[in-house]
């Protein structure tokens, strides 16, 4: 009789320390979406931050004016994929808040095409997060949220709403379109927040 589970396979001393529990490393960058893909141009790409005193919002000339970030980080989806070391070039959160001021401690990321995606505004800031429009040195594409998308790497990929057009503060931690349909209300890859 065996003491060892058929798959009990110990620890594996290969695993990349930068993989969340449950995930594993691709070359690819899977496109998952929940409807069809937008086609902003950026002619009419407009972002906008709401909050309870107004709106503030940019053109993209406007936004491409902004201070640029270079980010290198890791991206994990809820389906299991994680994609390390990927590059991007955006406008960090910080500084399309710089002057903005809101007493709500959360976001709503609204997206051209109807998505929406909550996020804690502390988990946005102090770089955290970025509306980023090029990946890998190349302009994003639309299948993976081109024109621009939010980045929030230390939360699973839904949190990053592709074809963002805007985030909205609120007083409460409303759910988005995953959140609504039994996505976890917060989604941290380490914590596997997969679901409620």
């Amino acid at each position: 009789m065996s003491f060892i589970t058929r798959g009990f396979s110990g620890r594996s001393h290969d695993r990349d320390p930068r993989l969340p529990p449950g995930q594993t490393e691709v070359s690819d960058w899977p496109v998952l979406s929940a409807g069809p893909t937008p086609r902003v141009d950026t002619e009419e790409w407009e972002f906008s931050i709401r909050t309870e005193n107004g709106a503030h919002t940019w053109t993209w000339d406007q936004f491409m004016a902004l201070k640029i970030d270079d980010v290198s980080t890791d991206i994990h989806c809820v389906t299991h994929w994680s994609k390390l070391g990927t590059s991007w070039r955006g406008v960090s959160i910080d500084t399309l808040f710089e002057g903005i001021e809101t007493s709500h401690d959360f976001v709503m990321a609204h997206s051209y095409g109807g998505y929406t995606t909550n996020v804690p505004l502390d988990e946005l800031l102090n770089g955290q997060a970025w509306i980023a429009f090029e990946f890998d040195g190349e302009p994003l594409e639309a299948e993976h949220g081109g024109p621009a998308r939010l980045i929030v790497p230390h939360l699973y990929f839904w949190k990053s709403a592709k074809w963002v057009r805007g985030l909205v503060t609120m007083p409460n931690d409303d759910p988005g379109f995953w959140e609504q349909s039994g996505y976890h209300i917060h989604g941290d890859p380490w914590k596997e927040e997969r679901y409620w």
